[in-house]
């Protein structure tokens, strides 16, 4: 019974981790953005990666980070195709906590 009871709370805790945005972001995005955003990781330097605090990304709209995070565009990939639209939401929040305050 308490093995049944451990699988259902993970089984229940999973949509909630995997919509974690800024575990997300670690996850697939840091590597080249950086965890501040800024781009200054190896990869991001080489890639010259805008910071995503800048005020061209962060003018964009939602539906335009999405298309991004999707799609792709110019060296970023598109790694967004496995994502669920509550992953990609939660993305885009995280881009939006970077913004210059």
């Amino acid at each position: 019974m308490k093995k049944l009871a451990l699988v259902l709370v993970v089984l229940f805790a999973l949509p909630l981790i995997a919509e974690d945005g800024p575990a997300l972001y670690k996850a697939k995005c840091a590597g080249c953005h950086g965890a501040t955003g800024a781009g200054d990781t190896s990869v991001g330097k080489s890639l010259k990666v805008t910071p995503l605090s800048n005020a061209g990304v962060q003018k964009l709209t939602d539906a335009d980070l999405q298309k991004v995070i999707t799609a792709g565009k110019g060296k970023m990939p598109a790694i967004g195709k496995t994502f669920t639209a509550e992953q990609v939401k939660a993305l885009i929040a995280v881009i939006r906590s970077f913004a210059k305050k």
